[in-house]
C-alpha cells in the first residue's frame, strides 16, 4: 500500500510518501521559504568572470544567480526572445532568459542555466535545445520506440522534448495535447520576455501541491490523502485535469487525530534532522555535514551477529546501506557523500555491497551515482539536488555553537579568562580587584579548579565570579573595579 499524505496548515504544506508503513520521502514548503527552482527570469548580467566561464545575473532576488556558461550556449531561442549569446560574448548589462536549477544555499546564490525547461505531466519542453530524450524508467523497448517517434513528431521546430515516466502508455492524442500546451506556455513566456524590463519573473514553477499531482501521483500510488478541504478540492480539480483515471484515489481526511500521527510518521519526520540514526540490529549511523561533502559513518553498536565476524560485518553493512539510501532520500542530501562502512574481509563482499547500493539507488528520483569502494571500505556517492531540502527549511544554525556542533569546554573558557587577567595585570594592576561575569558552567569550573583563587594570590588582588543568566557559554566579561 503506497500513500501520499498532505498535511495543510496556513503556515506550511507538508508531504509524506509512505509505503507499507515505511516513510519513503518527506517535503515541506513554506510561503516564507519560496523555492526558485523551475522559475524562469529575464535577468541582467551584473558581472562576468571570463577565467571561470561564468557570470552573475540579477534576477530581482536578494542574491544574484550564478550562471556557468562553459558548457556552451543553447540553441536559438524562439522568436520573441533575444537569442542567448555565445559564452565568450556575454557582457555586463546584457538581458538573458535564465532558468533556476538550484536554490540558494548558505552564502551561495541560486544557480542559473541558459538551457531552459518547462515541465508538464507527461513531457518536458526544452525551448533552447533541439533534442529528444526518454525517462530511463521506461524500460519496454517497444514503448520507448513509440514514444521517441511521437517526441520527434510533435516537438516544436527548433525545440526539444523529454518524455517523462508518466507518459508510458498514453495515447498519441494526449501526447500531442501536452506538447501543444507546453508550446503555447513558452510562447507566452517569450512575449513576457520581450515586453518586460529586467530583472523580471517570466514563469513561476508550480507550488508543492501542483508538483505532487504532476510529478508524484501516478498509477503506483494507491491513495492521496489531504487533511484540508480547500486543498482537497484543488487537488481533485488538478487530478481531474491531468489524470482523471486516478481521481477516485484522492481522499479527504477529517479524523480527529492529526493525519501524520494517524500514520505513525510524525516522530520519524522529527528524527530526519538527527545526527545519529539507530538501526534495527543495534548498530547506528552518524551523519555529519561539511561545506564540501556529507560524511556517514557506520557503526556496529550492539550488533554481534550469529555466525562469524566476516558475515556479521557484511550483514551490518547491508542493513546500513539500505538505511543510508533511505536517509539520503529523506534528507535530500546532495553533492558528494562519503560513507565509511565497516571493513570487510573479501572483495566479493565489497562488490556485493556496491551492487546492493546501485540497485537501491535506482529508486531515487534524484540522479544518484555509486562511484566505487576503496580498500578501506569507503564508498563515494554523488547525488543531484536542486531545491532547498527539509533540513534547510526546518532547521537554522545553532546560536550557541554557530553550526560547529560543539562549544569550548568550561575549562578552556576558564584558561582564556586567566590569560586575559594576566594580560590586564601586566598593563595596569587592579588594586580593587575584578568582577567576572560568566555562564553558570564556567562559574562552576572556576570554583572547582580554584584558578581565580590562585590568580588573586599571584597578583595580590580580589577576583569575584558572578553568574549571568542567558550569557553564551563561551562569552565572559571582566570588569576592573574602581
Amino acid at each position: 500500500m503506497k500513500s501520499i499524505l498532505l498535511n495543510i496548515v496556513p503556515e506550511e504544506t507538508r508531504m509524506a510518501v509512505v509505503e507499507d508503513g515505511d516513510l519513503l520521502a518527506v517535503e515541506v514548503e513554506r510561503a516564507s521559504h519560496a523555492h526558485l527552482v523551475g522559475n524562469i527570469y529575464k535577468g541582467r548580467v551584473q558581472n562576468v568572470l571570463p577565467g571561470m566561464q561564468a557570470a552573475f545575473i540579477d534576477i530581482g532576488q536578494e542574491k544574484n544567480a550564478f550562471l556557468y556558461v562553459g558548457d556552451g550556449a543553447p540553441h536559438d531561442i524562439p522568436k520573441g526572445v533575444a537569442k542567448a549569446a555565445k559564452p565568450q560574448k556575454i557582457h555586463v548589462g546584457q538581458n538573458l532568459p535564465v532558468g533556476i536549477i538550484k536554490d540558494a544555499v548558505g552564502t551561495k546564490g541560486p544557480r542559473a542555466t541558459l538551457h531552459l525547461s518547462l515541465p508538464g505531466r507527461n513531457l518536458v519542453l526544452m525551448p533552447t535545445a533541439a533534442y529528444t530524450g526518454l525517462s530511463r524508467r521506461i524500460e519496454d523497448e517497444q514503448e520507448r520506440s513509440r514514444l521517441h517517434a511521437l517526441a520527434e513528431k510533435y516537438a516544436p521546430e527548433g525545440m526539444g522534448l523529454i518524455v517523462r515516466t508518466a507518459a508510458e502508455g498514453i495515447s498519441e492524442e494526449a501526447f500531442a495535447e501536452d506538447a501543444k500546451y507546453l508550446e503555447n506556455l513558452w510562447a507566452s513566456i517569450a512575449r513576457k520576455f520581450k515586453l518586460s524590463h529586467a530583472p523580471a519573473l517570466l514563469y513561476r514553477d508550480a507550488d508543492l501541491l501542483v508538483r505532487i499531482v504532476r510529478d508524484r501521483f501516478s498509477a503506483d500510488v494507491d491513495e492521496l490523502i489531504v487533511d484540508d478541504r480547500e486543498a482537497y478540492e484543488r487537488v481533485r480539480e488538478l487530478v481531474g485535469f491531468l489524470s482523471p483515471d486516478l481521481a477516485a484515489r484522492v481522499k479527504l481526511y477529517d479524523g480527529r487525530e492529526p493525519l501524520f500521527q494517524r500514520y505513525h510518521i510524525e516522530q520519524e519526520i522529527e528524527n530526519v534532522g538527527a545526527r545519529q540514526v539507530e538501526l534495527k540490529s543495534g548498530g547506528f549511523l552518524v551523519i555529519d555535514k561539511t561545506e564540501a561533502l556529507t560524511v556517514i559513518d557506520v557503526n556496529t553498536g550492539k550488533y554481534v551477529g550469529k555466525t562469524n565476524l566476516g558475515d556479521t560485518v557484511y550483514q551490518a553493512n547491508l542493513e546500513a546501506a539500505a538505511e543510508i539510501l533511505k536517509q539520503i532520500r529523506l534528507r535530500d542530501i546532495g553533492g558528494i557523500i562519503i560513507v565509511d562502512f565497516i571493513d570487510m574481509e573479501t572483495d566479493e563482499q565489497k562488490t556485493a555491497l556496491l551492487d546492493f547500493l546501485r540497485d537501491g539507488a535506482r529508486n531515487d528520483r534524484a540522479k544518484t551515482n555509486i562511484i566505487d569502494i576503496t580498500s578501506l571500505s569507503l564508498v563515494e556517492i554523488t547525488r543531484r539536488k536542486s531545491r532547498s531540502n527539509f533540513e534547510s527549511v526546518v532547521y537554522s544554525e545553532c546560536p550557541v555553537c554557530h553550526g560547529r556542533g560543539r562549544i569550548e569546554s568550561p575549562e578552556t573558557v576558564s584558561i582564556r579568562i586567566s590569560r586575559d587577567i594576566r594580560r590586564m595585570e601586566h598593563k595596569n594592576h587592579a588594586k580593587n580587584g575584578y568582577e567576572i561575569e560568566v555562564h553558570e558552567t564556567v562559574a562552576e569550573e572556576l570554583r572547582q579548579n580554584q584558578l581565580m583563587m590562585n590568580l588573586a594570590a599571584e597578583f595580590g588582588t580580589d577576583i569575584k565570579v558572578v553568574t549571568r543568566p542567558g550569557i553564551h557559554p563561551e562569552t565572559y566579561t571582566i570588569l576592573q573595579q574602581s
